[in-house]
């Protein structure tokens, strides 16, 4: 029993280590960077840091001894090195190994890869894990290519370039905008902070773990349970203001206007920093130093998209022309362009996009009909569960629930995924969304949405319904054959 996995960021590695502990241990992982930790391992923009609680943002098979309420990209990057030796998995991994299309081989009952190190394979089951936010979205602007200073994405922040002093301008306001700017705005002599469309930001109020509480979890891991079940209770609770006419929508509304009243000081750039839409319609921000950048005088709000770039500047839908020496680009990723950079070829040659088009979808976000003995993580209408870490560790324990079944047969087998239940499950998630996150219908600009406008990103409910679904629904939409 052959497993490929590609990709060694969260989900990859709750595979491999999942597998590994079923007793499962002929696997190999292919990660095209030189380390581990997907998303954490290529953005290193300064702030970069978790949104939700570090004390959920950890595998519930290995606590950790996290130092603050939100933890900071380099120690998430050491928490999944200490994953990955914990359970002796780092021996399975090939860094620096870029998979660019899987393939079925219908004699074999087999995959085989193409990868940047030559032909893999062949593996009896193959798992992607790159992730949802693995494509970075790059505008075309006319004149970008022209710009005379460095234009970078913070996907690969260019850190050899020097800001002190520089005129700065950042394009976007959504988490990792709100996270960079303040950093930005400490080292450059001006920032210019480009937003197409206002959303909400919230306080964070994050802060160190004094020594006493982290020696309280590591004494009493009962007390790190108690207290990871009450944040996930919150979270729950929180998401019924996704609701446009709930009265948590409206709670959550006032909020935010007291919130961005008591930090902004200009009329004008609180107007224009004021959402059009009800909360929810696009991923809610949480940073609590972002609004009071705008109170400093080298630090101005340029509340308009980007239209084109000058070799000295960038001009906006106002028609100004406004000087820069740096572009760095917020701008987001390709969420719904689901394996992008991946060729999926199943049985009769057909590829998993054509069957998919611009509207992807797959049974618990993880398989789709046609393309037996292949699995996906962070796949399509798994977002939203809050926590990240615990979805992918669920579909990871669904891929060893898959090669068990394989594992049992007494010949190459092939799994495959039922179209009725397929189709009743993406019906299913697309009514849920519609009446317990109508918010995100309201027409605002947002990765949740295919090109066609279905929701193709969110998962509708809370995570322990995602967690039912996973133990309750794969005997019934998987069916194997000998």
């Amino acid at each position: 029993m052959r497993v490929g996995i590609i990709g060694a960021g969260l989900g990859g590695v709750a595979c491999a280590v999942n597998l590994a502990r079923a007793g499962l241990h002929d696997v190999e992982v292919f990660e095209q960077a030189d380390g581990p930790g997907g998303v954490w391992w290529a953005n290193t923009y300064p702030g970069c840091e978790v949104d939700v609680d570090s004390q959920v943002y950890s595998y519930s098979f290995l606590p950790h001894d996290w130092t603050r309420t939100h933890a900071g990209q380099e120690e998430v990057q050491r928490y999944v090195e200490r994953v990955i030796d914990h359970f002796g998995v780092r021996d399975r991994i090939r860094f620096g190994v870029r998979v660019a299309e899987v393939c079925w081989d219908a004699r074999s009952r087999t995959y085989r890869l193409g990868t940047s190190a030559g032909e893999a394979g062949p593996f009896d089951l193959v798992v992607s894990c790159v992730g949802m936010l693995s494509n970075p979205a790059v505008p075309a602007w006319p004149g970008l290519d022209g710009f005379g200073g460095p234009v970078f994405h913070t996907s690969s922040f260019d850190h050899s370039v020097d800001l002190r002093g520089a005129r700065v301008a950042l394009v976007g306001t959504g988490s990792t905008a709100c996270q960079l700017a303040p950093r930005l705005a400490e080292v450059a002599a001006h920032l210019d902070v480009y937003q197409r469309e206002a959303g909400y930001v919230l306080p964070k109020r994050a802060r160190d773990f004094t020594l006493e509480e982290r020696e309280r979890y590591r004494r009493r891991p009962l007390a790190r349970r108690v207290d990871r079940y009450r944040l996930w209770h919150a979270a729950t609770k929180a998401t019924r203001a996704f609701t446009v006419d709930s009265p948590e929508q409206e709670r959550i509304r006032a909020y935010h206007a007291r919130f961005l009243a008591r930090t902004v000081e200009d009329p004008a750039v609180r107007a224009a920093l004021t959402p059009a839409h009800p909360y929810g319609c696009k991923r809610p921000v949480f940073a609590s130093d972002f609004y009071p950048l705008f109170n400093r005088p080298d630090v101005r709000l340029v509340p308009h998209a980007v239209e084109r770039v000058t070799p000295g500047g960038l001009v906006a839908a106002d028609g100004v022309e406004r000087p820069a020496d740096v572009i760095v680009l917020a701008t987001g990723f390709q969420a719904s362009r689901y394996l992008a950079g991946l060729e999926v070829r199943g049985p009769g040659g057909r590829t998993l996009h054509e069957v998919w088009g611009d509207e992807p979808a797959a049974f618990l976000g993880m398989t789709v009909a046609g393309f037996p003995n292949f699995a996906m993580t962070y796949g399509p209408n798994t977002n939203g569960g809050w926590s990240i870490v615990a979805q992918l560790e669920r579909q990871s324990e669904v891929v060893v629930r898959m090669a068990r079944r394989l594992a049992r047969a007494r010949r190459p087998a092939v799994l495959d995924t039922r179209p009725a239940v397929a189709a009743w499950y993406d019906r299913a998630v697309q009514r849920g969304l519609h009446r317990r996150r109508d918010a995100s219908e309201a027409g605002c600009h947002t990765y949740f949405r295919a090109p066609t406008g279905k929701n193709v990103t969110q998962w509708p409910y809370s995570h322990l319904s995602y967690l039912a679904a996973t133990k309750v629904l794969p005997p019934l939409g998987l069916t194997r054959s000998a």
